[in-house]
């Protein structure tokens, strides 16, 4: 069983930790575009083109499937991504686990990037599955690129800036961009702070993007297999190795347990 995953950086690692985790047996291709990065400011087209790139780049070793493991991607390139390489490799997007945060009816937070807050696409989703909960939309500008450098100083800073924009009464917490699962923890203790220490539950992407894929190839999750999936890594196309920013994650530093090299 092989997996691709693809990213314009490092969000891809959480979604490929979670794979790992569930099937410790899969090989695991990670596809992403240092060259091109951020891809959050480029244009749909603009974006489209390398999200393209990215992906040819990862099909041509054969995966099983793919994961976009970039909300912007998903949003701007998913039709394109599918019309390329399906059905020969199946296609799965990442969207904001907005539907089970407003599942309760509570008080949500969605978390997600300046180009994504208050986009027709996000809108789009609150209306269809949140109409009966209260939303907040909460950009953070600068949090991705902290975290792709796990840049602990920049990322406490931006994750204050997002929390004081959260209201104080939050219940649930979306986290609209797959680089801040990376940092999920350091979220919860600035929100533990902002709620006077409510219990709050926290929406990601990863694992549900991960059991998704192993559904579309027939596979099912099997956490006790033996660990032996390799990893490889292509960056803007040419075969690499993890960003050393990656071990700055526990995401990271799974994948890199399994005979992956560091640069």
């Amino acid at each position: 069983m092989k997996i691709a995953l693809m990213d314009s950086g490092i969000g891809l690692l959480a979604a490929a930790a979670a794979v790992r985790r569930l099937r410790p047996d899969a090989e695991l291709v990670l596809s992403s575009d240092p060259d091109g990065m951020p891809w959050g400011p480029r244009t749909p087209a603009d974006l489209t083109g390398r999200a393209l790139d990215v992906a040819r780049a990862a099909a041509a070793h054969r995966p099983d499937a793919l994961i976009v493991a970039c909300n912007t991607a998903s949003v701007h390139s998913l039709p394109p991504l599918r019309a390329e390489l399906e059905p020969g490799i199946p296609v799965i997007g990442t969207v904001p686990a907005i539907k089970p945060a407003a599942a309760a009816g509570g008080r949500v937070a969605i978390w997600a990037t300046p180009a994504t807050t208050g986009s027709p696409y996000q809108r789009g989703l609150i209306g269809e599955f949140a109409a009966g909960a209260r939303v907040t939309e909460v950009p953070c500008p600068g949090l991705a690129d902290a975290v792709e450098a796990a840049d602990d100083d920049a990322v406490a800073a931006t994750v204050a800036a997002a929390a004081a924009l959260t209201p104080a009464d939050v219940t649930d917490v979306v986290l609209g961009c797959t680089h801040y699962e990376l940092v999920e923890t350091a979220i919860r203790a600035a929100l533990a702070a902002r709620t006077q220490g409510a219990k709050l539950l926290f929406h990601g992407s990863a694992e549900a993007v991960a059991v998704q894929a192993l559904r579309r190839i027939g596979a099912r999750p099997e956490p006790g297999l033996p660990a032996t999936g390799g990893l490889t890594v292509l960056r803007s196309g040419r075969l690499g190795a993890l960003p050393g920013a990656a071990l700055g994650y526990a995401e990271g530093r799974l994948l890199a347990g399994r005979d992956a090299t560091v640069g």
